[in-house]
């Protein structure tokens, strides 16, 4: 298979497990994205759905968020790890919003990566999700399944991001990276993987990759 037809290989495929695309984290706005999206560094998205209503049912907007204190947020947000700097971006840009953008989530890269606790990924997210930009946001998944794939050398996210948005088409961007996060979930883990269930790797996967598979059996 040329590049391209791999490229085309994994569009397909991924198109045909999940042609409707399920959003991993519970939200009903650009705000609330924007916080599930900053609880979720280094922790399950599963955890972040059980701990946001928590949150919400307190503070779901930059307004009541501030009426709380540090303190307050990171007892609630404990089990999401990272509590004590999570807690600190959440009040942070919470009062930044308020102050600098009428409560609003601006509608940026720029605007959203100026946030405190707010990074390229979290940024990605939001401008995809919330509003429709599109983004190529890597996780560890996506990482993980670019590399596989032989569709990236893998060094770090930013090479990953790059090289996806180099091989996939713009306006697939949104739909595809929340694909493979999907698929590399049920599918492509990185414990407890299966390579048999795992048609796209089996299919065009990194030499190296697939001998490292078949000698650890």
């Amino acid at each position: 298979m040329t590049k391209q037809e791999k490229v085309q290989f994994v569009i397909d495929t991924l198109q045909e497990y999940y042609p409707e695309i399920p959003i991993p984290l519970d939200h009903k706005d650009p705000y609330t994205l924007l916080i599930a999206v900053l609880l979720s560094a280094q922790c399950t998205d599963v955890r972040v759905n059980q701990i946001t209503p928590l949150l919400f049912a307190k503070a779901d907007n930059p307004f009541d968020m501030v009426k709380m204190t540090v303190e307050e947020i990171k007892e609630i947000i404990r089990p999401c790890g990272l509590s004590p700097m999570k807690s600190k971006g959440i009040y942070g840009l919470s009062k930044i919003l308020i102050e600098k953008y009428n409560g609003e989530v601006p509608q940026s890269f720029e605007g959203l990566e100026e946030l405190p606790a707010v990074g390229h990924k979290t940024a990605s997210v939001v401008m995809s999700q919330a509003f429709g930009v599109p983004a190529f946001p890597v996780d560890t998944h996506i990482h993980r399944l670019m590399y596989r794939w032989n569709l990236t050398n893998g060094k770090n996210v930013q090479q990953t991001e790059k090289d996806a948005k180099r091989l996939f088409p713009r306006e697939l961007w949104n739909d595809l990276h929340l694909q493979i996060i999907w698929y590399g979930r049920e599918y492509s883990p990185a414990r407890g993987w299966d390579l048999e269930k795992d048609i796209i790797t089996k299919t065009i996967g990194r030499k190296s990759v697939l001998d490292e598979y078949y000698r650890g059996r």
